[in-house]
C-alpha cells in the first residue's frame, strides 16, 4: 500500500508540474487514502503479530 501511495504521489507531482491540476489533486487524494490504509494495516498487523509474506 505504501508503494502505491508513493507511486500516486509521484504521478501527482508530475501532473502538477505539467499543469494538470485536476489529475494532480485526484492523485494526491488517492495517495493520501492509500497511505492511511497502509499505515492502519501496518499498525494492526504489528499489534496482532501477523506477518505479511
Amino acid at each position: 500500500m505504501i508503494n502505491w501511495s508513493v507511486t500516486f504521489l509521484i504521478i501527482a507531482l508530475i501532473a502538477a508540474v505539467l499543469g494538470f491540476s485536476g489529475i494532480a489533486g485526484t492523485a494526491v487524494n488517492i495517495a493520501w487514502i492509500l497511505f492511511v490504509v497502509g499505515l492502519v494495516l501496518s499498525i494492526i498487523f504489528f499489534i496482532t503479530g501477523r506477518r505479511v509474506p
